[in-house]
């Protein structure tokens, strides 16, 4: 029997790149995307000790050409989970939509919204009905749990991840499919600062156990990293 495989969007570093090792201990084969121009990546450092079982994919998430070649590249495999980990946030991470410029809200939509949909769209039929599309969203993308405000520019647009990952699963043809979006808590990374609660070691292996239980179970949902349901 081969291994099965996932494909995880932005794994060059973070937690894309600690979800790769995750899977990869687990027995699966592991795409991983990182940037065109890259210097040397962590995935590049796991690729050399993974025997094989580490494949590295460059992509811009925010060009339409280069998802299409991808999706070339890919032709005739199957991706028995697909994994768009992609995201920013704006420069100061703590400025209001009114006050942000038309530029840096853009970007940060193009990246975090429309972008990962437009991998989706291009490669879900590397997916099998059996198969696994998830998107990496945020506790902040809760409008129910937005109590206290702030990184509105951010919440924004995890908040219009989570619609469009709805309204993807709410077309016909997408019912019988397992899809998520998933909250891995607010871990320290370069995205999530240093005074973030959890550490990547506390947040990434339950991440990965989630997916692997919901792996085959149709229907969309929102979790977080132990599996528990996040209001939409």
């Amino acid at each position: 029997m081969t291994s099965p495989t996932i494909l995880i969007v932005a794994a060059g570093r973070g937690l894309g790149h600690a979800l790769a090792g995750q899977f990869l201990g687990k027995g699966w084969q592991v795409i991983g995307t990182v940037r065109p121009g890259s210097p040397k990546t962590e995935l590049h450092d796991l690729a050399g000790t993974d025997g094989g079982r580490v494949e590295i994919e460059t992509l811009d998430i925010t060009e339409p050409d280069q998802i299409e070649a991808l999706r070339k590249r890919l032709d005739g495999r199957t991706l028995d989970i697909l994994f768009v980990n992609a995201g920013i946030a704006p420069r100061d991470q703590h400025i209001s939509v009114g006050e942000v410029t038309t530029e840096e809200f853009t970007e940060v939509m193009l990246t975090n919204a429309l972008s990962p949909m437009r991998v989706i769209e291009s490669l879900r039929d590397l997916v099998p009905p059996t198969g696994l599309i998830g998107v990496m969203s945020s506790g902040q993308g809760s409008i129910a749990d937005n109590e206290t405000g702030g990184r509105e520019v951010y919440r924004s647009s995890k908040a219009a991840l989570n619609q469009v990952i709805r309204s993807f699963a709410a077309r016909r043809s997408e019912r019988e499919r397992t899809l998520l979006a998933l909250a891995p808590g607010w871990v320290r990374t370069e995205l999530g600062g240093p005074e973030a609660h959890l550490g990547i070691e506390d947040s990434i292996p339950g991440l990965t156990n989630v997916m692997l239980a919901q792996l085959g179970k149709p229907g969309v949902r929102f979790l977080d990293y132990r599996g528990r349901t996040v209001p939409w």
